[in-house]
Parts: C-alpha cells; sequence; structure tokens
C-alpha cells in the first residue's frame, strides 16, 4: 500500500513536470515571416497600433500595412529613389516622418498615407549623418546623428515634424576620438521623461548620453564595428524614468559573437549587468514588450528574455534589423533584409 502511495506520487510530479514544460513551451513566441523578396534594406519600423505598420529602407523606399501586416502597399518616395530612410514615425495611417539619413541630410513628412511628401528639413554640412529618431508624443521628437566637428549632432521638432530646430553647437554632447552612433535600427535614442531622452555610442568608445553627460557602457567596443547599436527603456515618460534599461550591440563583422554584446541596469546606469545566457549574437535592435519581456534580433536570428534580460533564447534563425512593439496595442513586428518583415506570434 506504502509503495503504491510513493509511486502515485512520482506519477503525478512526473506530469506536473510534463505539464509545466508543455505549458512553457507554449508560451514560448516564434517568429512569423509575413512578406519579403523584394531587395529593400528595411531599418526604420513604427508599430502605430495592432493594425498600422510603417516600414522604411533604402532605394526610397517606404510600406505601410492598415491591417496587421496582411497586405502592404509599398510606395518610392520620387526624387528620393537614391535615399536610405533609416527610421520612420508614424502617427496613424495617413500621417508619418522619414529621415534620410546621409550628407544631405534630408527629413520629409506625410499626411495623405504616403501619397505625397514634403521636405520639412534639409542639411548639407559636410559629414552629416542621421542615425535614428524619437517622439515623446505626436508633437515633440528628437534626431541624434553623427559627430560634427567633435559633438554628436541634435535637432528637435515641437510641432509633429513640420519644423525642425538644430541644438546650437556648444550644448551637444562631446564625442571621443572613433566614437559614432548606428544607424542600425533607428533605436539607439529613446525618450524618457517629458522632454529627456538617451542615446547610445559605439565605435572605439561606446557610451550611453544623457544630455551632455556620457556614461562609459560595459558593451565591446575599440574598433569601428563595435559598441551598442539600441537601447530600450521600460520605464519611460514616467516622473524618474530610465532606471530599467538595457542596451544590446556587438561587433557587426562578426554576426555570431555574444562577447560583452549585451548589458542591464536597474538604477539608471549606475552600475550593469551582463546576462547569464546573453543573446545568440551581434544584435542591432532591443525592445521591451512588458517589463520583464524583451525581444532582440540582429543578423543571424531572434532572441527572447522573459526575465528582463537575465537569460535569452534563441526563437528564430530568421535575420531582421529592427523589432519594435505596437505603441497603442499587443503586436511585435520585424523587419530586416530583402523587405522581410515579420510578426511575433505567441
Amino acid at each position: 500500500m506504502k509503495r503504491n502511495k510513493i509511486l502515485s506520487i512520482k506519477i503525478s510530479f512526473a506530469l506536473a513536470l510534463l505539464l509545466s514544460c508543455f505549458l512553457a513551451t507554449a508560451q514560448r513566441p516564434t517568429v512569423e515571416v509575413l512578406t519579403s523578396g523584394n531587395g529593400i534594406s528595411l531599418r526604420g519600423l513604427s508599430v502605430v497600433n495592432d493594425n498600422v505598420i510603417w516600414v522604411s529602407g533604402n532605394k526610397g523606399t517606404v510600406g505601410r500595412s492598415n491591417n496587421g501586416g496582411k497586405t502592404w502597399k509599398w510606395m518610392t518616395v520620387t526624387g528620393f529613389e537614391k535615399n536610405d530612410f533609416r527610421d520612420i514615425e508614424g502617427f496613424d495611417g495617413a500621417t508619418a516622418v522619414i529621415m534620410a539619413v546621409a550628407e544631405p541630410a534630408y527629413i520629409l513628412k506625410t499626411t495623405d498615407g504616403g501619397e505625397t511628401w514634403k521636405v520639412v528639413y534639409e542639411n548639407r554640412t559636410k559629414g552629416m549623418f542621421l542615425d535614428a529618431m524619437e517622439f515623446w508624443n505626436e508633437q515633440a521628437g528628437i534626431i541624434v546623428g553623427d559627430p560634427i566637428d567633435g559633438r554628436f549632432f541634435i535637432t528637435r521638432t515641437f510641432d509633429g515634424g513640420n519644423t525642425w530646430q538644430d541644438i546650437p553647437f556648444a550644448n551637444r554632447p562631446v564625442a571621443d576620438s572613433g566614437e559614432a552612433c548606428f544607424a542600425a535600427s533607428g533605436t539607439n535614442i529613446r525618450a524618457l521623461d517629458r522632454d529627456e531622452a538617451v542615446f547610445v555610442s559605439g565605435g572605439l568608445k561606446s557610451r550611453m548620453f544623457k544630455r551632455t553627460s556620457g556614461i562609459k557602457l560595459s558593451i565591446i567596443q575599440g574598433q569601428e564595428t563595435t559598441g551598442a547599436n539600441s537601447i530600450a527603456v521600460w520605464d519611460k515618460l514616467k516622473v524618474h524614468a530610465g532606471k530599467r534599461i538595457i542596451v544590446v550591440g556587438g561587433d557587426f563583422n562578426k554576426p555570431e559573437s555574444t562577447t560583452k554584446n549585451c548589458f542591464y541596469t536597474m538604477n539608471g546606469g549606475k552600475s550593469w549587468e551582463a546576462p547569464n545566457t546573453p543573446p545568440h549574437g551581434y544584435r542591432s535592435c532591443v525592445e521591451y514588450f512588458s517589463k520583464t519581456d524583451l525581444f532582440s534580433c540582429g543578423l543571424n536570428g531572434v532572441d527572447y528574455t522573459h526575465d528582463g534580460g537575465k537569460n535569452w533564447k534563441w526563437i528564430s534563425k530568421e535575420s531582421f534589423h529592427v523589432v519594435r512593439a505596437s505603441k497603442l496595442g499587443a503586436a511585435i513586428f520585424l523587419a530586416g533584409i530583402d523587405g522581410k518583415i515579420g510578426k511575433i506570434v505567441w
């Protein structure tokens, strides 16, 4: 009788363990590729809500979906067929702002779903290169660019991207020699509370900047191909924002390397922790979905963590440049090489 009771307990424990494993597997997200094959490198991605998604890339290309990625309308911006739109910010199905990175740098805006685009900013300064764009709301936004004469370029808008004002040279953060930003996914700058923002640099030196103050990161650095590529902030747009932050990057010449490619902080950058299990290679983008759930992507695939960045699981070997969560919903989309667009499926 006693033996049967012990056997019953063992069977119950084994069944509970199997059920736990099944549930964990069932809840693990996967990546569904929605479209690919148009030859465009997509690095700009803005998920307005679960239905409206904007993407942008090289060859003057912009794409928009109004049905959650089921179908896409592709457009080439007239007169900008050779430009690379590395970032895009969508506000609804009709309104979006795009950023053409290199000298001369342009910012354009549409209010009719991409049928027409208006140039709202142009900068022909030698060496100009815009890296990423971020908006606090539908009116206030910021763009960061590579250093000009030793200082990072920054421009701001306060009217929804209709006009832009460059930050005075003396008020721009000072860059070290060989330090710049990576225009890999439009996510090396993120909003904090009110009008504060934080951005990361890479190259010979990799730091996190808030206003003109730079904090040296523990991420790999020292070569032009190394450093932080992306930053994500969980508690943004809140009082005393920017406590929970994560950065990813690595060496884009070594897509499989996990050496010092991810660090997170719980105290606004005073101290940084490395994951127990890091993302599985160079990563160009990281995005919060919840306080503990994040996604990161790069040349060799997509990673997911459910414990705030401590342990990462390799959930797909599909290559993507950028992953973004819906601003007003629960959907998560990805974009990358050859017009590839994906969606996280739970």
